[in-house]
């Protein structure tokens, strides 16, 4: 393999497909250029299928329209739907009190809460992204205050419902990680003190409490002091979360100069999460695994969604920008190629997002409330920037 033309190829590749597929997709079929913000609930030809608001959305779309202005191309369409986005947040997302709906109506009427704070997460980090990408500080301020906020809900007794019964103490791995890439995000444009704080937090709990050797796995869910408790809803290994957590840890690892205890945290959690994962017989990344080989509880347990393809992509460039180990390269071809394959609609445009074990599609839309334009773009925008990382770091060795 010629490592740079194969590179080149990629960084070509994820620019293309961004700039002429996916952002046009979404800006033609789901813009709401009425009420501001974006529709999600796209069948395969882009129609609408359903007015409902995805609040998570409304952040996610928001943050890759900015963060693709600052890392691809500064096309003014997109800092305007970052925008328009924004503002339907701040005027209609919020209850009264302060806690994000997860989902509204077309001109933003809430419609349902969550027990979560994801709806938090992503608007804090578009607010930040686009603060960068206009140098307006206020946005920066905002998206500091909303994770104040999201701190303040997670430890505020009673504020969010409780997922089980009382004296039930289990602690899940999605707000540990997912708070390690909000603060990264968020000092990218405010360097808060508490916000590498939150990062060193979580990723002790991770080492202490998820990781789990005795597996070769990152469990989804851990008694309060890491425990393994061995039932059906405990056993959950999700590889494509757990790859996602891997490149997380792997991006502060480089932030920190490339810090090898980071680097090889994230290495292990990826290389147990790819054996894991990739699906031998058919290929792709399988959804949910037992840690004990037992059959998995949920109906989903064997297919292949769009999200965690997109994260492994992203895993596999960082691992060979952070180790130059020609292993991760390989699994970015293996990947890509299995992706590439069976995800993109080459009629229609964007990706389908809901596979059966084989590849073949179990439903065509484009979206509807969890799938819509973040996993896919996100990945050709981080892809295209670690493409041109390891380009450059290739020029720098021939030297």
């Amino acid at each position: 393999m010629n490592t740079r033309e194969y590179i080149q190829k990629w960084a070509d590749s994820y620019k293309t497909d961004l700039t002429q597929n996916i952002m046009p997709f979404w800006l033609r079929n789901g813009l709401d250029r009425e009420n501001g913000g974006v529709y999600t609930c796209l069948n395969r030809d882009g129609s609408l299928m359903d007015t409902t608001k995805s609040v998570w959305f409304q952040g996610r779309f928001a943050f890759v329209c900015a963060y693709a202005y600052n890392n691809v191309e500064q096309n003014p369409e997109w800092l305007a739907a970052a925008k328009s986005t924004l503002d339907f947040i701040e005027k209609h997302c919020f209850s009264p009190d302060g806690h994000m709906y997860f989902s509204v109506t077309a001109d933003g009427r809430g419609l349902r809460k969550r027990r979560y704070v994801f709806s938090e997460t992503f608007a804090a980090i578009a607010m930040s992204e686009y603060a960068l990408a206009t140098g307006n500080q206020d946005y920066a301020e905002k998206a500091l205050h909303l994770f104040e906020d999201i701190q303040r809900f997670l430890t505020t007794p009673g504020f969010l419902p409780a997922k089980f019964e009382s004296g039930v103490e289990l602690q899940g791995h999605s707000i540990i990680m997912i708070l390690i890439n909000v603060a990264s995000r968020i000092r990218a444009a405010i360097d808060d003190p508490k916000l590498t704080a939150q990062i060193d937090d979580s990723i002790d709990k991770l080492r202490r409490y998820f990781i789990h050797p005795e597996f070769k796995a990152l469990l989804e869910t851990v008694g309060p002091k890491g425990e393994f408790i061995d039932t059906n809803a405990t056993r959950v290994i999700n590889p494509g979360h757990c790859i996602e957590t891997s490149w997380f840890i792997m991006e502060e690892a480089c932030h920190r100069n490339w810090d090898k205890e980071l680097l090889d945290m994230a290495l292990t959690i990826f290389d147990w999460s790819w054996d894991w994962g990739w699906d031998e017989p058919y290929g792709g990344i399988i959804n949910f695994r037992d840690c004990r080989n037992l059959p998995p509880q949920d109906y989903s347990q064997d297919m292949k969604f769009w999200w965690p393809q997109c994260e492994t992509i992203i895993a596999t460039l960082y691992a060979y920008l952070g180790t130059g180990d020609e292993k991760y390269l390989e699994r970015h071809r293996i990947i890509s190629d299995w992706t590439y394959k069976h995800l993109p609609d080459p009629e229609y445009g964007e990706w389908y997002g809901y596979l059966h074990r084989d590849g073949t599609v179990a439903q065509p839309a484009k979206g509807n409330l969890y799938k819509g334009p973040f996993h896919i773009p996100r990945m050709m925008i981080k892809g295209y920037a670690l493409c041109q990382e390891i380009l450059r770091r290739e020029m720098r060795n021939e030297k």
